[in-house]
């Protein structure tokens, strides 16, 4: 047994670095639970509960994961097609996917970028950004977001089948 290991551990030596690591990592076993710092948590540690006016006024409750898109949640529970647009894709975003976030919620949110600024006042009739205004699909969920209140618009005309 013991030439055995003495055999294999030469062999693994003589592989390259990144063959000896996938070696290494995916014969290794532990037991041991995952560590805080790995990242991996419990689904439940992970779920962000938002409410969402739709346009009649009705206020629904969302329910996301923390790292998922706001379109993703929205999507889940029937407030916006999910065939309307390619999930978090913001080259071939059409301005469907976009909220309203009340005021109280704007300062939690990161600054919008470039292209979401660009893709909101070229759908927009005005071409004027309103501060409300933000793309689902940018929107990024975090814990801080518990708790966030945003309003689907109506859907313009154009995008009634």
């Amino acid at each position: 047994m013991a030439t055995n290991l003495l055999k294999l551990s030469s062999q693994i030596r003589r592989l390259s670095p990144l063959t000896r690591s996938l070696t290494i990592r995916t014969s290794a076993t532990s037991t041991a639970p995952p560590s805080p710092s790995s990242g991996s948590k419990k689904v439940s540690d992970r779920i962000v509960k938002l409410s969402a006016i739709d346009a009649d006024g009705d206020k629904k409750d969302i329910i996301g994961l923390s790292g998922q898109t706001l379109l993703r949640a929205l999507t889940h529970t029937g407030l916006i097609d999910p065939l309307s647009h390619r999930l978090d894709d913001i080259d071939a975003c059409s301005a469907e996917c976009e909220v309203q976030i009340a005021e109280e919620w704007l300062e939690k949110l990161p600054p919008r970028t470039y292209d979401e600024e660009y893709v909101l006042k070229r759908n927009s009739r005005s071409r004027v950004l309103n501060k409300h205004s933000r793309l689902g699909c940018q929107v990024v969920l975090t814990q801080e977001l518990q708790g966030m209140v945003v309003a689907v618009p109506e859907a313009k005309p154009w995008d009634i089948p």
